[in-house]
């Protein structure tokens, strides 16, 4: 995904009603922000304080709500942070992992509408017919069957009317809250957030090019043309505008159903494999990955592939395809970030604490000063606990060894030393997705094991990779080894002259204790001299004399408690 803005060149007039409502709602998130999270955290007021997570977990369910009664971009953005987990806390990322991408369907003469003014002239004209039951109707689309003049049988998936000036005025509201933010040093250190906005932007306005969903379909099927059990709509062009995109009827038994799957004579945990080997192959492959792979854009097609003589299907189970639909969400990942993947994959095949972190690094996922010692012994003690656990039971285990990991490991859970860019997080979030959809098919189902053979095969792609490079890396060796005694004598005779220099340095775990010391003390010392004030103001006000200095010891009371808490 390009994360670069592309503002439309003519954007169109703000919805003035939404935007005040839209903004009102994120003053009022600010208003609260500061109050509880910024002058109750002053050391006088911080026994009036509630419990941050419970305060914002409730602003995150007020905020779901609104998404819900107004739709838009604000179901994007929902579904947008609840990937953000190197941001966000658990509990606001649960609360907004639910928000559905679903609204009330636009009337169907609205809907006609658009599509006369696309191709020029009535739909009447354009399709033999076209249904006025939607498929489904999201936030910025609907879907209806058509049937074109030729016969050909086909799904639109038509832009809402007015949805451009509905993602200009929420853009436009959310750009004003993150300014908002910006003002507060802390979220300014922690987040980049003018970054952040652009890919939001960018991610939001590219699902409006419906022939932009188009080319992502057809170099899908383009990547897994091999894949005998995968099947992509067929994209027809000739009825595809800039708002609409005509695509073959897919439409089959959904992916989560089990009991209509057995029904129809296929094993779903045969389903869980197909579904997790095409979706490795796309993230270590292809490289090219839809990121959006819950049940209501998958379904699975069964295959006539039976005996005609015996009724019996050729191999156990029923064949099938699984057919993928709604191509707005995909994710390319970048070339510098698939060596972090290959390395990130064989880490854990090899249960390579080591190996993994230095993928993060590689992908430049790590904030500075992240402690990587640290990050080995924490993925070191998962490997230890989870390894071997079927996802269906990764729930009940996590439950139980959460308070083993926030007492062992805070530093690591509550600071979070990462930063990630949203290419990786929709691929993430995807790859969650899946393992929640394979577990619901096949209980048993176990990913490491799935995982383990494409590891293997790209740790001999890397082999291979260094074998070209060996000659120019056996030179620069030779190089080195020649110059070595001269290094070697000089080294020696400095230190014979007693002029070896000799650095030391503080374990990033002491350095990170001598700062919360040094941080302790400053915080102190402006809260005594913050008492000290307050008690002289208190005295010259009992005893009736200068007020004017009493308001002015005041002033610097409530500075220095301002101080203590930063």
């Amino acid at each position: 995904m390009n994360t670069q803005p592309t503002p439309l060149p003519n954007p169109p007039p703000l919805d003035r009603a939404r935007y005040r409502r839209v903004r009102r709602f994120f003053l009022a998130v600010v208003a609260h922000f500061l109050w509880w999270d910024v002058l109750l955290s002053l050391p006088l007021l911080r026994v009036l304080r509630r419990p941050p997570l419970e305060r914002w977990r409730r602003i995150a369910a007020r905020f779901r709500e609104l998404a819900v009664e107004l739709g838009g971009v604000l179901i994007k953005l929902g579904q947008f942070l609840s990937i953000r987990f190197d941001i966000l806390p658990p509990e606001i990322i649960d609360e907004l992992a639910g928000l559905q991408d679903e609204v009330a369907p636009v009337a169907f003469a609205r809907i006609e509408a658009c599509i006369a003014a696309e191709f020029e002239r009535p739909a009447q004209e354009v399709f033999r017919s076209v249904s006025p039951e939607p498929l489904g109707s999201a936030s910025l689309a609907q879907a209806h069957r058509a049937e074109s003049r030729d016969g050909r049988h086909m799904v639109l998936k038509i832009l809402r009317p007015g949805i451009e000036q509905v993602v200009e005025t929420d853009l436009r509201a959310i750009g004003q809250a993150f300014r908002w933010l910006k003002l507060y040093r802390p979220v300014r250190r922690r987040v980049d957030l003018d970054w952040l906005l652009a890919e939001f932007s960018t991610v939001t306005r590219t699902e409006l090019d419906m022939l932009a969903e188009a080319r992502h379909a057809e170099r899908l099927a383009d990547d897994l043309a091999d894949e005998p059990d995968v099947h992509i709509p067929q994209i027809y062009r000739d009825f595809c505008r800039p708002r609409i995109l005509a695509s073959e009827d897919v439409s089959a038994i959904r992916i989560g159903d089990v009991p209509a799957l057995e029904a129809a004579g296929i094993r779903p945990a045969e389903v869980a494999r197909t579904l997790h080997r095409v979706y490795m192959r796309q993230v270590f492959e292809t490289h090219f990955v839809h990121v959006d792979p819950h049940p209501g854009n998958l379904f699975v097609r069964p295959l006539e592939d039976a005996d005609p003589r015996t009724r019996q299907w050729k191999r156990p189970g029923r064949p099938f395809e699984i057919a993928f639909v709604d191509f707005g969400m995909v994710a390319e990942i970048p070339r510098r970030l698939r060596r972090a993947l290959r390395e990130y994959a064989i880490g854990i095949a090899r249960r390579d604490a080591r190996m993994i972190v230095a993928a993060y690094q590689h992908a430049g996922a790590l904030l500075e000063g992240a402690d990587l010692r640290l990050l080995e012994e924490t993925h070191e003690a998962l490997f230890e606990r989870f390894w071997g656990i079927r996802v269906g039971q990764l729930r009940d285990t996590a439950l139980s060894e959460a308070r083993f990991f926030l007492e062992e490991y805070r530093d690591v859970i509550l600071k979070a030393p990462f930063q990630f860019q949203a290419d990786m997080l929709f691929v993430v979030r995807a790859v969650g997705m899946l393992a929640g959809l394979a577990t619901r098919l096949d209980p048993d189902f176990d990913p490491w094991a799935g995982t383990i053979p494409f590891a293997e095969r790209f740790a001999r792609q890397e082999l291979g990779n260094r074998g070209d490079r060996f000659l120019s890396q056996l030179e620069a060796l030779v190089r080195l080894l020649g110059g070595l005694p001269e290094r070697l004598d000089r080294l020696l005779s400095a230190a014979d002259r007693g002029g070896l220099p000799v650095q030391a340095a503080l374990d990033p775990a002491a350095r990170r204790l001598l700062r919360r010391v040094e941080r302790s003390v400053v915080r102190l010392s402006w809260t005594v001299l913050g008492c000290t004030l307050l008690l002289s103001a208190v005295i010259c006000y009992t005893a009736g004399q200068s007020g004017w200095l009493a308001a002015a010891l005041l002033t610097l009371c409530a500075l220095a408690l301002a101080a203590s808490a930063r």
